[in-house]
């Protein structure tokens, strides 16, 4: 989700924006297990990328992680990407994901509550927007490039 942009550092400002969740107690957690090295993966759906009209993250390309209060605090670099139904999704990627979930199924039923939540059909202009397993995901890998926090 794009929102206003804050000024990130003078040599990031053509880096892309990555903000994970929206803002508030999710969004800190996510950033924070970004941060601490936990979290190497994510899951986005194709429908948000469409409807932000923004391209698919890209081996290589770098993005600057935005926290809550709308700071820079962190660069990351797209390691894999890979586009698959929902039912696809593996152990693998959930455990990397790093929000604590042991099971694919516990993964699934926190993201649809979240792809289900008031945000998420406000932000794709869907009152009704459900997932099911036919659900095109993107699921992408990242390492921790910069923590800008130690730049303050």
């Amino acid at each position: 989700m794009t929102s206003e942009s804050a000024s990130p550092p003078a040599n990031l400002t053509s880096v892309p924006r990555a903000e994970f969740g929206f803002p508030g107690p999710l969004r800190d957690q996510l950033v924070a297990a970004i941060l601490d090295g936990s979290k190497t993966s994510t899951t986005a759906l194709v429908v948000d990328y469409e409807q932000e009209g923004e391209p698919l993250p890209e081996v290589g390309s770098r993005a600057v992680v935005i926290d809550s209060d709308d700071r820079a605090v962190a660069v990351i670099e797209v390691t894999d990407v890979r586009v698959v139904p929902l039912a696809q999704v593996d152990l693998a990627h959930v455990v990397d994901e790093g929000e604590g979930d042991t099971s694919v199924a516990e993964w699934r039923a926190g993201h649809e509550r979240f792809w289900h939540g008031e945000e998420m059909r406000a932000a794709l202009d869907d009152p009704e927007f459900t997932v099911d397993d036919t659900t095109p995901a993107v699921l992408w890998r990242f390492r921790l490039v910069t923590d800008l926090r130690l730049a303050d």
